[in-house]
């Protein structure tokens, strides 16, 4: 078979590939910027609104997100007085930076419910899902392949246990959001 019979052959591989290009191109910029590696920078985000302790609506880049930060899992709102609470120790984190946020993504970027999933930092070396673990605002909460701060979120929270810091002092929550959510189910 001479170069002019495959030629058919090796063109389709060409169109293959640009197509495969191409998918990966516009998978990569409908993403907003992932985690932080060496030497890079976080996008900086506004939080907007604080839904609960655990979900936040941002805008990053010109577009608007409803964040759920990973890692944590916030009493819900029907949790009185916890979800309250988480609420407001939520507002109150984001309010001392006039509600500017770093935001870092992991391996799995959005969630069932289309949320962005997020780390939330407040500068370099402070991360918010860190400080709702260590100040007794939420439980840990980790789904893989999510994990990227999963000894640091770890560490908050047996500091928070031992503490007896909010949910788990004295009149604590009696009941963890995922055992709530079961027997609460969304409508």
């Amino acid at each position: 078979m001479s170069w002019i019979d495959k030629q058919p052959v090796v063109m389709h591989r060409i169109v293959m590939s640009a197509a495969w290009y191409y998918a990966l191109m516009v998978l990569c910029l409908s993403v907003p910027a992932s985690s932080v590696r060496a030497g890079s920078t976080l996008p900086e985000a506004r939080v907007m609104e604080v839904n609960d302790g655990d979900t936040v609506v941002i805008t990053m880049e010109g577009k608007t997100y409803r964040t759920r930060l990973i890692g944590i899992d916030a009493p819900e709102m029907g949790q009185e007085p916890w979800g309250r609470k988480a609420k407001k120790h939520l507002r109150e984190l984001v309010k001392g930076t006039g509600g500017m946020v770093r935001v870092e993504t992991d391996i799995t970027k959005y969630d069932k419910y289309d949320r962005l999933l997020a780390y939330l930092w407040l500068d370099d070396r402070t991360l918010i899902n860190e400080l709702m673990l260590r100040d007794g605002y939420a439980v840990l909460f980790t789904i893989q392949p999510n994990s990227t701060h999963v000894e640091r979120l770890k560490k908050a929270q047996h500091a928070a246990r031992e503490n007896r810091s909010g949910i788990w002092g004295p009149n604590g929550l009696t009941e963890r959001p995922g055992e709530y959510k079961k027997s609460h189910p969304r409508k």
